[in-house]
C-alpha cells in the first residue's frame, strides 16, 4: 500500500444544479474570486519568507503553514462555486489546514505539516516542476473544454456529469499538489496523477 501524498483533495456532492445557475452562478463567484485573487498574492509574500525560514532553518513555522494553506482552501472553495461543481455559496472565512469543511461537508482539502524541509530544494524546485507545468497546460484546455460541456448538461438537464466533475477535481488536485511542492510545503516530489 502506497503512502498519501502530503496534498489531499477530494470532493463530493449532490450532481443536481438548477438549470438557471449557469447564468447568474458566474456574478456571485465574483466576490469570491476576488477575495482568492488578493489571497493568491498574500501566499505569494508568505513563501518568500517561508523561503528565508526553510534556508536557515530547515523548516517552515507552523502558524506560517496554517496561513499559506488556508489560502489555498479559500482559492479551493471559490473554484468550486465559479466551475458549477456545487450550487451552495461558499462561506467568507478561512478554514484551518488540517479540513476543509467549509462548504457543507462537501470537500476536503488538507495538508500535511513537514516537521523538516531540504534546505537546498527551495532552490532548485521549480526547475524539476517543469515537466508537471507542461502536463498543467494541456489539462487546463482539456478542462476549458470540459467545463463548457458541464455547464451545457447543467442547463438541459440539471445534472453536472460525474465524470467531468470529477475530471476538473482532479486537475486541480493535480494542480495543487504541483504548487505545493514549489511552494514549499512539501520536499515530495508530486506524482503524474489526477487521482487520489
Amino acid at each position: 500500500m502506497s503512502i498519501p501524498y502530503p496534498v489531499q483533495l477530494d470532493f463530493q456532492a449532490d450532481r443536481h444544479i438548477s438549470r438557471w445557475r449557469p447564468l447568474v452562478q458566474w456574478l456571485l463567484a465574483i466576490p469570491h474570486l476576488l477575495i482568492a485573487n488578493v489571497l493568491r498574492t498574500l501566499r505569494r509574500v508568505l513563501t518568500l519568507i517561508s523561503l528565508v525560514t526553510v534556508l536557515f532553518t530547515e523548516r517552515i513555522p507552523r502558524p506560517l503553514f496554517d496561513m499559506i494553506a488556508m489560502t489555498y482552501s479559500y482559492e479551493w472553495r471559490a473554484f468550486i462555486y465559479a466551475m458549477l461543481l456545487n450550487d451552495d455559496y461558499p462561506p467568507f472565512d478561512s478554514q484551518p489546514a488540517a479540513d476543509d469543511d467549509g462548504v457543507e461537508g462537501h470537500t476536503t482539502l488538507s495538508f500535511a505539516y513537514p516537521e523538516h524541509l531540504n534546505r537546498w530544494k527551495p532552490l532548485y524546485k521549480w526547475v524539476l516542476a517543469i515537466p508537471h507545468y507542461l502536463v498543467i497546460a494541456a489539462l487546463l484546455v482539456a478542462g476549458l473544454f470540459a467545463f463548457i460541456g458541464g455547464v451545457f448538461a447543467v442547463l438541459f438537464t440539471a445534472q453536472y456529469p460525474e465524470g467531468i466533475r470529477d475530471f476538473l477535481v482532479g486537475i486541480q488536485r493535480y494542480a495543487m499538489r504541483v504548487e505545493a511542492y514549489v511552494g514549499l510545503l512539501t520536499d515530495e516530489y508530486p506524482p503524474f496523477r489526477m487521482a487520489a
